[in-house]
């Protein structure tokens, strides 16, 4: 009996030591925070293309990605999702897993953000490019004056053309895609008045083939300039690349489309609204306003291609071009 009450003595003291040392570590009442950390913030995206796309759906992962660079960001995704029922369900299943924001990367998004939004009114949503909130104070929208690139770009595209004939591959005449087709062509025509800027909505965001049917008709008829936007642009710019004709891009840095023949795309950096979307959401604010990328606040860019042979004085073109429409002494007519 001695032998045993010695044995349970030392398992007691054991025990004593052991609790000391997990509350020296901080392993004891998980009620108590003072040493905690926060975990990363928690970001899903609903897009409906692939997040390499060169395009729209890339230009919000790169973004995503570039605000990770200087806080602890998680991402889950969905993709590919063009059909609105579909994106709809991983929405819903993002706001019940709890994300601190679920990002509707189409504007084809709405009216599921809207009623999911209301359903869950301690998430935050974003979505775009759109500027309806629909009155929720948990939404965001974004959306871009992809205008004012595609002007510095069409003005340049004029100086750049030989033949004075330039393609652009429109996707659907709507959104940001109307913007910078509209835009490209006022600064082709302000460079050079009187140049052929021809354009062919070809009704799909999506449709590769069609894509390239354009641009190869544009290119039959003597365009040697070809621009274009949205996910099927690879279409396009295949043809370029076979052809040897220039190209300039939008929504994401296109020059791994052909370095030989992408001159300067312009960029869309999301992470300058999503930084003070994210803040907001820091402090308790889940949204209730629209974002806009300018030139002049930085979430445009032109980023140009070095491997391609740009003379210096049509990239001055662009460059003052970019210079005149953030300080407002160039419009676009958008």
């Amino acid at each position: 009996m001695k032998s045993s009450g010695k044995v349970i003595g030392k398992l007691l003291a054991l025990t004593a030591a052991m609790i000391m040392v997990l509350a020296a570590c901080g392993g004891g009442d998980s009620g108590d925070s003072g040493g905690d950390e926060a975990g990363p913030f928690r970001v899903a995206i609903v897009a409906p293309s692939a997040d390499n796309d060169v395009a729209f759906t890339q230009s919000i992962f790169d973004s995503v990605n570039r605000v990770g660079e200087s806080r602890d960001i998680e991402i889950a995704s969905s993709t590919g999702l063009f059909v609105v029922e579909d994106a709809a369900s991983a929405l819903r299943g993002y706001a019940e897993e709890d994300y601190d924001l679920v990002i509707a990367h189409g504007s084809q998004y709405g009216a599921p953000v809207e009623e999911i939004a209301k359903e869950f009114p301690e998430v935050a949503f974003a979505w775009g490019t759109e500027v309806n909130t629909f009155g929720l104070a948990n939404v965001s929208a974004y959306t871009v004056r992809s205008d004012e690139g595609g002007y510095a770009m069409g003005a340049m595209a004029a100086a750049l053309s030989e033949a004075q004939n330039i393609g652009v591959v429109g996707p659907i005449e709507v959104g940001d895609a109307k913007l910078y087709v509209d835009g490209f062509k006022a600064g082709a025509e302000a460079q050079s008045p009187g140049i052929a800027v021809n354009v062919n909505y070809i009704e799909s965001f999506s449709d590769v083939a069609l894509a390239q049917e354009a641009a190869t008709a544009f290119v039959a008829n003597g365009a040697d300039i070809l621009t274009g936007t949205a996910q099927m642009v690879v279409g396009a710019t295949g043809v370029a690349q076979s052809e040897g004709v220039a190209w300039f891009g939008t929504q994401s840095n296109q020059s791994s489309l052909g370095a030989d023949i992408v001159v300067a795309s312009q960029v869309y950096h999301w992470e300058v609204v999503l930084e003070d979307i994210i803040a907001g959401i820091d402090e308790g604010d889940l949204g209730g306003e629209s974002h806009l990328l300018t030139l002049e606040n930085g979430g445009l860019e032109i980023e140009f291609n070095d491997a391609y042979p740009l003379d210096g004085a049509i990239k001055q073109i662009g460059e003052d071009m970019v210079a005149g429409l953030k300080d407002g002494s160039i419009k676009t007519g958008q």
